[in-house]
């Protein structure tokens, strides 16, 4: 009896390590010390003495259910990307610009070519936001999932000066909400999303004249990583007074996390065009709005707050960084929450 008879091929793993070096070598920056399949990842932190007060800011998440998708598409190249998203994302929210990133995958069973697969996703994710890949685990679980599953997760740290970062406190009446687009579905909702669709391969298969794909190819649209558009508004000389990204529980959860008591935001629907799948996925499962706006993001990814003087400046560096936004409300005095109307 063996390592590799109870189920864990040691061999595989060498194997997958060696078929991801390329990937994560792409996403190295200066800063990055020591080389790849050390014990731990080295980052140095001369760059950050210029701050006045350098403030870390973190950021841990996975894919979720989409995942199930990945399996049953056999494609598993843009998980990574959303999971790279989720972390990263959230850290933006706050002003800061990610340092680095490290990855978790969990499988039944370790395939080097599918963990290269999805590791190669995770550094897509990480250049686009410009953090390093470090370091990450790969953990074959005989057992205690199936052999053609796994799980993904990750953890990011980024930076920003004290005095940058975003909290909303400056917030008041009269302040502009600039909706960032959202590539669809994103990664949150798709518990839901398997009871509405039968989530088979000839389901995922089916075109959707409305989408203008496959459903399967609408669904695992990877998470838009809004990094550089916020960048590219603050480089803009544009103070963004609050942010929130519109992940789990939609607008009703999220937008009120902006918001200090005493202001309330207030959300038209009707200023930008919902995406199809939001609209497909409401009528196949006879699901109502208000629960949708709960759940969903409804194609807004990103919701910045900056001075009415200061919108159009804001726009234009969104575009700039190849993202669409919308002008989709206001602040107003009120109690803390959101109307969307």
């Amino acid at each position: 009896m063996d390592y590799k008879n109870a189920g864990v091929d040691i061999e595989a793993g060498y194997q997958s390590v060696e078929l991801m070096k390329k990937y994560v070598k792409e996403t190295m920056r200066p800063e990055v010390l020591g080389g790849i399949g050390g014990f731990s990842g080295a980052f140095s932190l001369e760059k950050i003495k210029s701050m006045e007060k350098p403030t870390l800011v973190s950021g841990t998440d996975g894919v979720g259910t989409k995942i199930k998708l990945a399996f049953l598409m056999d494609r598993h190249d843009t998980v990574g990307i959303d999971c790279v998203a989720m972390c990263v994302n959230d850290i933006a929210c706050a002003g800061g610009e990610p340092l680095f990133f490290l990855d978790y995958i969990a499988c039944g069973k370790n395939e080097p070519e599918k963990i290269a697969s999805i590791v190669k996703g995770v550094a897509v994710g990480c250049k686009q936001c410009g953090a390093a890949l470090i370091g990450g685990e790969t953990a074959e679980h005989p057992g205690l999932m199936p052999e053609d599953e796994y799980d993904l997760a990750g953890f990011a740290v980024g930076v920003v000066d004290e005095k940058d970062l975003i909290t909303g406190a400056d917030l008041k009446a009269g302040d502009v909400l600039i909706g960032i687009a959202s590539s669809g579905v994103h990664s949150n909702g798709f518990s839901l999303i398997r009871k509405v669709f039968e989530m088979t391969k000839e389901s995922l298969d089916t075109y959707y004249e409305e989408l203008g794909k496959t459903l399967g190819e609408t669904l695992l649209e990877p998470t838009i990583i809004y990094v550089k558009a916020l960048k590219g508004i603050r480089d803009a000389g544009v103070t963004i007074k609050a942010c929130s990204h519109i992940t789990g529980g939609g607008f009703y959860e999220n937008v009120p996390r902006m918001l200090h008591d005493g202001v309330h935001a207030v959300i038209q629907k009707d200023s930008y065009e919902v995406p199809a799948i939001f609209k497909l996925l409401q009528e196949k499962g006879g699901i109502e709005e208000h629960m949708m706006y709960n759940t969903y993001n409804m194609g807004i990814g990103m919701i910045v707050a900056v001075d009415a003087a200061e919108v159009d400046k804001a726009m234009q560096a969104v575009r700039d960084a190849g993202e669409n936004c919308y002008v989709i409300g206001e602040i107003k005095d009120g109690e803390k929450g959101v109307t969307i109307c």
